[in-house]
């Protein structure tokens, strides 16, 4: 097999009844480029039937490589290890739910071809999503980008084509607490967005629940922004003026005779306040702490039960 111009990255969890169809959509679009691509397939540890459905593609197709995870170790961590094995000089990241529609790869590859280094999909409508998501998702992105200085684009995820100068640079990014869509948005060089319609999951169940989607959150928040920390030196002064907002009252009920009162509410309050504080604080640090934690142990991200070949 020559080397792949594009390599189209998929992780998968627990998605037999999505691979097939993905696959022959996959395939029907990238022949219409008329140049060598591959299929990297990241299995993320599932239980469904998924991995010998991949095992069986890549023994059908040589463009297909399946990555087989030993365990689940999560979706962000699942796409780094095919953008490890990607050898394309155009990568694209896709889900396997077909929520994002293999067509519009041509789009962002006409894009790429006019020079755009990293072409990120806008969506333009979103079907078979509840008010909730739609709303958080949209609060989620406004707020991100109003704590940091990198300018993540709205209405995005992880579908987006990535120039190899893109991909080598956020493949020796050392972080394990992984943002991908922030990643590439720090990363730089020239960029585009392409809008599409996303469609509602194609079969089966959405395997990132609200938990998943608050840790992403929170990886996000602690790799991109010193915010959360920045908020101990607001609070600090907050209780300051509080402080002395305090004193001022106390002065002036002390002058009504009214000092025993006002000394027993105003001592439980400050008592009050300050430890929800401190409490807050300390959990802003041990979030920060907990990430020092993890690269200071120096664990792999994934762990391959099996690999394709270099030369396959």
């Amino acid at each position: 097999m020559s080397k792949p111009v594009y390599t189209i990255i998929a992780p998968i969890y627990n998605e037999i009844e999505n691979i097939p169809h993905l696959y022959s959509r996959v395939t029907e679009v990238m022949e219409q480029t008329n140049q060598p691509w591959e299929l990297v397939l990241v299995d993320d540890g599932s239980k469904d039937g998924s991995t010998d459905a991949l095992r069986k593609l890549g023994k059908k197709d040589e463009r297909v490589r399946p990555v087989i995870f030993a365990r689940n170790f999560g979706h962000q961590i699942a796409v780094s290890a095919g953008m490890d094995y990607a050898r394309g000089d155009a990568i694209v990241v896709i889900d396997a739910d077909l929520q994002d529609p293999p067509e519009v790869i041509l789009e962002l590859i006409e894009k790429w071809k006019e020079g755009y280094q990293v072409v990120y999909a806008v969506r333009s409508e979103r079907e078979g999503e509840s008010w909730f998501k739609l709303t958080t998702a949209s609060l989620f992105y406004k707020f991100i980008q109003k704590i940091t200085d990198v300018d993540i684009p709205l209405n995005t995820g992880d579908f987006r084509l990535l120039d190899r100068k893109v991909l080598d640079v956020m493949n020796n990014m050392p972080e394990r607490n992984r943002f991908l869509r922030g990643m590439s948005s720090w990363a730089g060089f020239k960029q585009i967005g392409v809008e599409y319609k996303r469609h509602a999951r194609f079969a089966g169940e959405t395997h990132y629940p609200l938990k998943n989607m608050i840790k992403l959150a929170m990886n996000a928040i602690t790799g991109f922004s010193y915010w959360p920390l920045q908020l101990l030196t607001k609070g600090g002064a907050a209780l300051v003026i509080l402080s002395l907002l305090l004193l001022v009252l106390y002065l002036i009920l002390a002058l009504f005779g009214k000092v025993a009162l006002t000394y027993v509410l105003a001592t439980w309050l400050t008592l009050i306040f300050l430890a929800g504080v401190l409490l807050i604080g300390m959990g802003i640090l041990g979030e920060y702490l907990g990430r020092i934690y993890d690269e200071a142990k120096g664990r792999p991200l994934y762990i391959v039960a099996e690999a394709p070949d270099e030369d396959q």
